[in-house]
């Protein structure tokens, strides 16, 4: 097992920077990625600009390879688009002499299990290997796999309840997934059409300002925007209280674009079906049990992404029943208990599963839930890469602090402001303890005692304690002693 490499599934951003740590604890690895060339999700969107600035999108290990090879470090404070995180940082990664041995391109992984082991054996289970099956049929063994495959082809669907709208799947020249270039290579699709989007996050921001822009081009091009929110109020995100301010600013020019009625918004529009009318589909749903119908001829669904579990069967997982990520990660980024894209940082521990040795990180590590920012998978592969290193220590060990977003809602109200952020950590409320004891004293009063408090509560309150700013859950003393509901 010793001799056997860690195979790292895709060759993505997530999954050079674990190749990039795996290189700097010297450990044999493989990069199994099932593209051409790395990136290859990203290229996908490379015409799409990114909210987070060069600073936020390279990895630590990864810099120190690239920057000894003579590497230049692009501007810190620069936006890149997708094509330039590729151009500029992961093709050059790849290509590292210390990482392109030990990738294979056109490496589809079908399926992952324990050599002469199916998931219900158990003794001397963790002394086999595992075996990775290829599309090829090559099968590969490994000692660890870490899955950084991400979630970019398997697109969430229109249809309201999960399940693709009737009619949704028939209908591939009329819909379209994701975030498509309607500027350039889809000009001719959607210029001068009459175009609906679906869906209420960043993606769908980055598609309606830039049909906008081709209906300037286009005056023709007609955008209705189907959401599924009851309140617009809470789908704009922080403003200007973002630390991001590239995506506060996205979510404000989203406002405004509604706000000067060149857009037709229908919400909370509940999707049931797709139907050819001829020339044109028919999008019919409800709005508030009333039924509703929308012509158009084309559709942009923007509705997030899920993980493909299939090649997993032989996995043994633990995965949040709703969520689909790993049981521990579910209670911080569960969108039912907080909108708050300031998430935690967390680690192989809270991405362990039952089968030992098996990590899930980058953006499938997420499942269903929203907020995923890059940062958080480097650190990811840092602490998973440390842990089967056996580095305990700086496995465990917080190396990231992520922008906070300026908005954080949670199921009860606070003054001041909403919490989010899951069970706090030890490590937190000592610190709460040795800086404001009072707060810690007074949270062990109520129901739960302090290990049940917020994780963004008690860290915000730390951070306002040592007279840093806070992560937008308003004063330290509400915050505190705000108790996260435990979902049952």
């Amino acid at each position: 097992m010793t001799n056997l490499p860690v195979a790292v599934v895709g060759a993505g951003p997530v999954g050079l920077a674990a190749a990039a740590h795996l290189h700097h604890y010297k450990q044999p690895f493989v990069v199994l990625e099932a593209g051409v060339a790395a990136g290859a999700a990203v290229r996908q969107w490379g015409h799409v600009r990114t909210f987070s600035p060069w600073r936020y999108m390279i990895d630590g290990a990864a810099r120190e390879l690239l920057e000894a090879s003579g590497w230049p470090l692009p501007p810190e404070d620069h936006l890149p688009t997708g094509d330039e995180l590729v151009d500029q940082y992961v093709g050059p990664l790849a290509a590292h002499a210390a990482i392109r041995p030990h990738v294979r391109y056109n490496a589809t992984v079908v399926a992952v299990g324990r050599k002469d082991f199916d998931k219900v054996r158990t003794r001397g289970r963790e002394q086999q290997p595992f075996e990775i099956r290829l599309a090829s049929g090559e099968t590969i063994e490994a000692r660890a796999v870490v899955d950084a495959s991400g979630t970019w082809s398997r697109p969430n669907p229109a249809g309201s309840g999960g399940l693709a709208a009737l009619g949704e799947r028939e209908h591939p020249d009329r819909v379209a997934y994701g975030i498509p270039d309607v500027l350039l290579r889809g000009r001719a699709r959607y210029a001068g059409k009459r175009v609906l989007v679906v869906g209420s996050g960043h993606s769908a921001f980055n598609v309606i300002l830039e049909l906008l822009r081709l209906a300037d081009e286009a005056p023709d091009t007609r955008i209705v925007w189907a959401m599924r929110r009851d309140n617009l109020d809470s789908v704009w995100g922080g403003g200007a209280s973002d630390a991001l301010e590239a995506r506060g600013e996205l979510g404000q020019r989203a406002k405004q674009a509604v706000q000067s009625g060149r857009i037709r918004v229908v919400t909370p529009f509940r999707i049931r079906s797709i139907a050819n009318q001829g020339d044109h589909v028919r999008i019919s749903g409800a709005v508030r049990d009333e039924e509703t119908f929308v012509d158009v001829d084309q559709v942009i669904v923007c509705t997030g992404f899920r993980p493909d579990l299939e090649m997993l069967t032989e996995v043994r997982l633990g995965i949040d029943p709703w969520l689909e990520c790993a049981t521990a990660l579910g209670p911080l980024i569960d969108p039912n208990e907080h909108s708050c894209g300031t998430v935690r940082p967390h680690g192989a521990r809270e991405l362990a599963h039952p089968e030992k040795d098996f990590f899930i990180v980058g953006m499938k590590s997420y499942g269903r839930a929203p907020t995923f920012l890059l940062a958080t998978g480097y650190e990811q592969a840092r602490s998973v890469v440390a842990m089967l290193a056996g580095d305990i220590a700086a496995s465990e060990r917080v190396e990231l602090v992520l922008p906070e977003t300026g908005v954080c809602s949670t199921d009860a109200s606070i003054a001041g402001g909403g919490c989010c952020g899951g069970p706090a950590s030890a490590s937190a409320l000592h610190a709460l303890q040795e800086l404001r004891p009072d707060l810690a004293v007074a949270a062990s009063g109520r129901e739960g005692g302090p290990e049940q408090a917020n994780a963004c509560c008690v860290d915000d309150a730390v951070a306002k304690a040592e007279g840093k700013g806070g992560c937008g859950c308003g004063t330290p003393e509400p915050a505190v002693l705000q108790i996260s509901k435990l979902r049952r």
